[in-house]
């Protein structure tokens, strides 16, 4: 548990110094567990990703304010549940909002395709474009938009109406989902 707790926290100070491997392993480590928490919450497939992804989103955006005295996922399950009552709120009084650009979002970087960046590119497109079909269509959108139409984070944000901070976050599960379905069938 010792060795876990330090691991969590090494990745962390990664992710704090910009190291965007270190936010593909949060978000793979803490996915299911705020899925889930916000799946009873919502007891609604879409509604649970996209307030996983929103929170993932806030998390990133915030993470250089995460105080190491607490557990990453109280402070992850903290920020989904705030976004779920922000959500319920909205709900119940129709109210005009204005969006606010935030400055914060452009601290997860995208100079190199990864690895998983490489993988996609280079897959055969008759069998990617099949593989791709069995994710969710959000994903298969988010999918197309970047590496068919070769769109930038802040073109997809625009296009998507979205804060870019969700795009990346989206665009990591996607990449995530779409990579298991790959090895899934390569087994």
């Amino acid at each position: 548990m010792v060795n876990k707790t330090k691991d969590i926290l090494a990745t962390i100070h990664k992710a704090k110094n910009g190291e965007e491997t270190s936010y593909t392993l949060l978000l793979n480590m803490f996915w299911k567990d705020i899925y889930r928490f916000l799946y009873r919450k919502t007891n609604n497939e879409n509604e649970a990703e996209d307030l996983t992804i929103r929170t993932f989103a806030k998390a990133f955006d915030k993470i250089h304010t995460f105080d190491e005295k607490y557990e990453f996922k109280t402070w992850l399950i903290s920020i989904s549940s705030n976004l779920y009552i922000d959500q319920l709120r909205k709900r119940k009084t129709e109210t005009v909002s204005i969006n606010k650009k935030s400055a914060e979002v452009n601290k997860i970087k995208d100079d190199e395709p990864t690895p998983a960046d490489k993988l996609i590119i280079e897959q055969n497109l008759a069998e990617l474009l099949a593989y791709i079909k069995q994710l969710k269509p959000h994903y298969q959108e988010i999918i197309n938009l970047r590496f068919f139409q070769e769109m930038s984070y802040k073109e997809m944000a625009t296009t998507l109406n979205e804060p870019m901070s969700n795009i990346k976050v989206k665009l990591l599960r996607a990449k995530k989902l779409l990579a298991e379905i790959i090895n899934k069938a390569n087994s």
